[in-house]
């Protein structure tokens, strides 16, 4: 049933979403904007356009959210494989959509402390005087960011 429902959910997203079906939307306007007159603008030919539009936005919330879903949980998946692929990168973060808000604006913080990490001369000697490269010393303090967070 899912799948009968994504099927449908997406082919509606693309066909809804395309040209036609805006100019479709903008004829169906049009016919009842001149119908207006001929009905003397009563109060049904108000109802008939209030109670259409109101149906199609009833349905497509849920045809959007369910496309929304599916594209933010595959970029999920496409994210969680990069970081797991990559060597430096740290595993725990393939589940942090599932963390806390103060959980994940604790690592927002620290991802921006790292972007905002410049090696200078300075740093860069250090490192080479202690026999290490850049990239190990961003993995040391990688690892004292997290063991500081599980403290």
């Amino acid at each position: 049933m899912r799948d009968r429902f994504n099927r449908a959910a997406d082919a509606l997203t693309r066909v809804l979403g395309s040209p036609f079906a805006l100019a479709l939307a903008a004829s169906i306007i049009v016919v009842w904007a001149l119908t207006g007159p001929l009905a003397g603008f009563s109060d049904t030919w108000q109802l008939i356009i209030n109670t259409g539009t109101t149906i199609v936005t009833f349905l497509m919330v849920f045809v959007i959210q369910n496309s929304q879903n599916r594209t933010t949980k595959a970029l999920h998946l496409k994210l969680d494989e990069l970081i797991r692929a990559v060597d430096d990168a740290r595993n725990d973060y393939l589940t942090v959509e599932q963390e806390t808000e103060e959980e994940m604006t604790e690592r927002e913080e620290e991802m921006a402390r790292a972007a905002s990490y410049r090696p200078t001369p300075r740093r860069r000697k250090a490192a080479a005087k202690d026999g290490r490269s850049q990239s190990s010393a961003t993995t040391r303090r990688r690892s004292r960011s997290a063991s500081t967070k599980r403290s």
